[in-house]
This record gives C-alpha cells, sequence and structure tokens, in this order.
C-alpha cells in the first residue's frame, strides 16, 4: 500500500515487499513487524502472511499513478535487499523509478552487503537517496563502507535506534544523516551524549543533520509517551536535507 507517512523524513510510503527477518540488535522490537501482526489481525489486503516475507507485485504499479512529485519511502514495513527478494523483482522496482521521475525515493537497508553486490552491474536511478542503518558500531557502522561504493546521487544514514556511543564516523560521501531513539514499550533508552556526537561529526564533515526523535526515552532519561519527549535537541529542531531538498 501506498500511503501518506508519519515518519517525519518522509512524505509516503510504498512497500512492494512486506515483512522481513531480524539480522542485527536494531531489529529487536522492529516496528514494523508489531505493525504488521496488526495488520494481519484486522485482515487487511496483503498482511495474510503477517511478517513473513512477501512479493507484492500488484503494488508494483502505485507509484505510476500519482502524478504528483513525492518523496516515497521504499519498503517501510520490509527490507528491499532482503536475501530473499530476487534480484530479478529488485530490477522491477527499480524500473517503476525510472519511469517516475517526478518522484523521489529512499531506499533503506540493513543488507549493506547484498545491496552493493546488486548494484555493482546496474546504473542506480538519480532520483534513489539510498541509505543504511547504523544502530551500533558492530553491525551498524560497518555498513557505511559498503554505502560508500554505491554511485547514487544521495547516500544517507538512518542512526536510528540509535543504541550506543558509535564512536568516530567517516561520513566522506555521506550526504544526509538521521538520528533517533526507539519507541516502545520495550524500547532501549538513547543518551543525549551519543546524538551529539554524530551531530558534531555531520556538521564537521559537511553533512546534513535530521533529529528526528527521542523516542519512549527523554532527554532526561525518564520514560514516558514518545510525543511528550519531542523532537528537540538542545532547545533546536534539527531537520536538514540534502541539497536543501525539504519535502
Amino acid at each position: 500500500m501506498s500511503n501518506s507517512s508519519k515518519i517525519e523524513w518522509t512524505e509516503r510510503t510504498w512497500n512492494p515487499v512486506t515483512g522481513c527477518t531480524k539480522i542485527s540488535p536494531g531489529c529487536k522490537h522492529c516496528y514494523a513487524e508489531t505493525m504488521a501482526v496488526r495488520l494481519k489481525a484486522m485482515g487487511t489486503p496483503g498482511y495474510s502472511n503477517g511478517f513473513e516475507l512477501s512479493l507484492m507485485p500488484d503494488r508494483l504499479s502505485e507509484p505510476l499513478q500519482r502524478k504528483k512529485p513525492t518523496l516515497y519511502f521504499v519498503n517501510s514495513m520490509s527490507d528491499l535487499f532482503h536475501e530473499d527478494v530476487p534480484f530479478a523483482y529488485i530490477d522491477q522496482v527499480m524500473r517503476v523509478i525510472h519511469q517516475t521521475p517526478q518522484h523521489t525515493y529512499q531506499i533503506l537497508t540493513k543488507r549493506a552487503e547484498r545491496m552493493a553486490e546488486y548494484y555493482t552491474d546496474r546504473v542506480i536511478p538519480q532520483n534513489v537517496w539510498q541509505g543504511v542503518t547504523v544502530e551500533d558500531k558492530k553491525y551498524g557502522v560497518p555498513r557505511i563502507n559498503a554505502l560508500r561504493t554505491v554511485k547514487a546521487r544521495i547516500r544517507f544514514l538512518s542512526v536510528e535506534p540509535l543504541l550506543e556511543d558509535i564512536g568516530v564516523i567517516n561520513l566522506q560521501g555521506i550526504h544526509w544523516v538521521i538520528v533517533g531513539g526507539e519507541s516502545g514499550s520495550q524500547a532501549r533508552p538513547m543518551r543525549p551524549e551519543w546524538a551529539d556526537n554524530v551531530r558534531i561529526q555531520c556538521e564537521a564533515q559537511g553533512a546534513a543533520f535530521f533529529f528526528k526523535q527521542w523516542g519512549t526515552w527523554g532527554a532526561d532519561g525518564k520514560k514516558r509517551n514518545k510525543n511528550l519527549n519531542g523532537r528537540l535537541l538542545h532547545g533546536k529542531q534539527w531537520d536538514g536535507y540534502p541539497l536543501s531538498a525539504h519535502p
């Protein structure tokens, strides 16, 4: 389904794949899994398999039907580069992206090596922003090097949920960095100094910085509804976008 989105850094979601499997600590409390289970219980079309990975070819044409230039987050309910998504099917997704140059597509993955393999002998569309998740040092930070090999016009990091201080990172060739804490009843806290570490490095290395949310744990270390914790970091809302491309 292609829907308007409440995600702060995009406009709409497009899910030609649903379902996934967990591969790193950032997946532990996956919001998409929780939502997929809920949608299955509601009988929502496309979620009869719950969170089992499923290709949705009937959704491929959705962006073709929208003329208004739109910022799409691709597969908010899955990972396009999951090992069970054939490259031939990803080719079909990319064909639609090529056919809709009026839209911009944000693709985010935790399967950085498979992403890099896919793009080895393919030209990435100019309207794709390709990103990787960087939740910690062990699993997340190494994905940045794989992303750097991809010749996307915009390369970005989703440092969410930020689970620890990720230390010194090389942002060469990275245009945009999103930072956020985890949400939900079992959320793990994010400390302000961890977010600051990323923000300072973005400023020093020229990457746009976007602070998405505190999540369930506030800057004061207290747990509450995420809406009450807000999006302010040091009293300021950080809404940086690459190339001033605010939606």
